[in-house]
């Protein structure tokens, strides 16, 4: 089990936490402090989606110039969370060949 997560992130760390206590012992990525390999970023989308990975509603998609925003596609998503971690929706938790994102009760349900 790997969880790509902020150490700041309050869901993240609440996350970690309930999976710690119900016996996981999760592979800790930070996505500020460790960085992620564009093909892991473009794996996880594959898996769930730009759509679900690609947080639109924070504060850094807000930030960006619209140049960035425009003619997104899955490559230049990929790109975009890998310049600027907080674009990823977390936590991320990959574990047995399924990627969760979030931290919702169907998540906790599945994990936990």
């Amino acid at each position: 089990m790997r969880v790509f997560h902020l150490k700041a992130c309050d869901t993240c760390r609440k996350a970690i936490k309930a999976l710690q206590a119900a016996g996981h012992r999760p592979e800790l990525v930070d996505v500020r402090a460790d960085g992620m390999e564009t093909d892991t970023i473009a794996r996880l989308m594959q898996c769930v989606g730009r759509d679900t990975l690609l947080n639109t509603r924070s504060t850094t998609w807000r930030g960006l110039d619209e140049a960035e925003r425009a003619d997104l596609d899955d490559a230049k998503a990929v790109a975009l969370i890998a310049a600027h971690p907080t674009l990823m929706k977390r936590p991320v938790i990959e574990t047995g060949g399924a990627v969760h994102v979030g931290w919702t009760k169907d998540v906790q349900a599945a994990l936990l």
